[in-house]
């Protein structure tokens, strides 16, 4: 008797530690990361084996070969002399660049969009409502292909252009622009830039901490104006004005100075900030409408105008609702940007896929593609985060 209570006893005790949450999560967390790491383990390994059996060398030695081809579009001197992994670094500053510019108009026409939708205007309304339901519904690439084939490709050529009286020219070949050539004291200027805008910063959070201990705000427009616009102009001024404008000029068969802006860069703007900007509209809109009426009751009661109440109090509690979806769409326009390989944008998947045409590195290369793309999008996704945190409402 005494055997079988000892075997019973057993019994219930396995099955216990079976029945267990905490050891049972345990057994299946290591469970799963064994059988993960055995699996890319295996991947590994046969991807190594495979490449041996092709001839083919495996490893990042490539990027210190010369690279032999030019780039159309480099933020930073570049030749054809130059490795591949300049290349490629050419190619990822393309893609920062164009999707900060992209996030920036976007970002722009879509809340101009978003609160245009909700206007008491018809036609303000129609036309917000058609933008966002046409481009939703269209791929990016088409947009993409609209903007540099039937937009861009068709217009007259530089040759035999009657002089711009402001030195601005739009050709098939891009924007010509004036540009600016800065003397040894312009540094100054900057710097005055840039105190100006830490000084502003610091008068906003005094005079918010003044408003929250006392509720009354003071006008800050005009100040905060004249530390990061006049400053800068005045330091200007004071230096002897140490810059001159390189107008663009336009002879028999081209243009000349100035900087100018290649179509494949205005194609991929226009179209990537377009698109995206009509998803951020609707992220807008439905922030908006989020807010409780009783909200605009009670800002039309304190006496704001509707453009007030709109500014002071229903945009900074729609941002609760606007700012998730909004890193999205932002995640969303950084990788579209790889569809400038359509319309000759040398951005980072355009330059890596002739990297790889040359030295045949596939897997190198799309794995440098997933680790840029992966530190992009943790990147802004840390930002957005961040900036949520700060727009959250805190309970006192």
């Amino acid at each position: 008797m005494s055997v079988e209570t000892e075997t019973m006893s057993r019994r219930v005790s396995g099955s216990s530690i079976l029945n267990n949450p905490t050891v049972r999560s345990i057994v299946i967390q290591v469970s799963l990361i064994v059988f993960l790491v055995g699996f890319t383990w295996w991947i590994v390994d046969n991807t190594a084996r495979n490449l041996a059996a092709a001839n083919i060398a495996s490893g990042f030695g490539f990027l210190w070969s010369r690279a032999g081809f030019d780039i159309a579009i480099t933020p930073v001197a570049y030749t054809s002399n130059e490795t591949y992994g300049e290349a490629i670094v050419i190619g990822i500053l393309n893609t920062l660049i164009i999707s900060a510019a992209g996030i920036a108009l976007a970002t722009i026409l879509g809340f101009l969009v978003g609160i245009g939708r909700l206007s008491g205007n018809f036609l303000v309304r129609m036309l917000s409502t058609v933008y966002v339901e046409i481009f939703r519904n269209i791929p990016p690439l088409l947009v993409i292909l609209f903007w540099y084939f039937g937009v861009l490709s068709v217009l007259s050529g530089p040759r035999g252009l009657e002089e711009s009286p402001i030195g601005v020219y739009l050709t098939n070949r891009g924007l010509q622009i004036p540009s600016i050539i800065f003397g040894a004291l312009a540094w100054a200027s900057f710097a005055a830039f840039v105190v100006g805008i830490v000084a502003a910063i610091v008068i906003a959070q005094r005079n918010k901490k003044h408003q929250l201990a006392t509720g009354e705000r003071k006008p800050i427009l005009w100040t905060a104006l004249a530390l990061i616009l006049g400053l800068p102009i005045l330091v200007f001024i004071v230096t002897g004005l140490p810059a001159v404008l390189e107008f663009p000029t336009a002879n028999r068969f081209n243009l000349a100075g100035g900087i100018q802006v290649r179509p494949e860069f205005i194609a991929l703007w226009l179209a990537l900030s377009i698109y995206t900007g009509a998803f951020i509209a609707e992220i807008v809109r439905a922030g908006i409408m989020s807010v409780s009426k009783g909200q605009n009751e009670a800002a039309s009661a304190l006496g704001l105008r509707r453009g007030q109440a709109l500014r002071l109090v229903v945009v900074p509690q729609a941002f609760r609702v606007i700012i998730p979806p909004l890193t999205s769409q932002y995640l969303n326009l950084t990788k579209n940007s790889s569809l400038g390989l359509a319309v000759g944008y040398p951005e980072l998947v355009a330059v890596g896929s002739t990297v790889l045409n040359q030295s045949g590195q596939s897997i190198e290369i799309v794995c440098i593609w997933m680790a840029v793309y992966l530190t992009i999008s943790l990147s802004v996704s840390f930002f957005m985060n961040w900036f949520n945190s700060k727009m959250a409402l805190v309970e006192r």
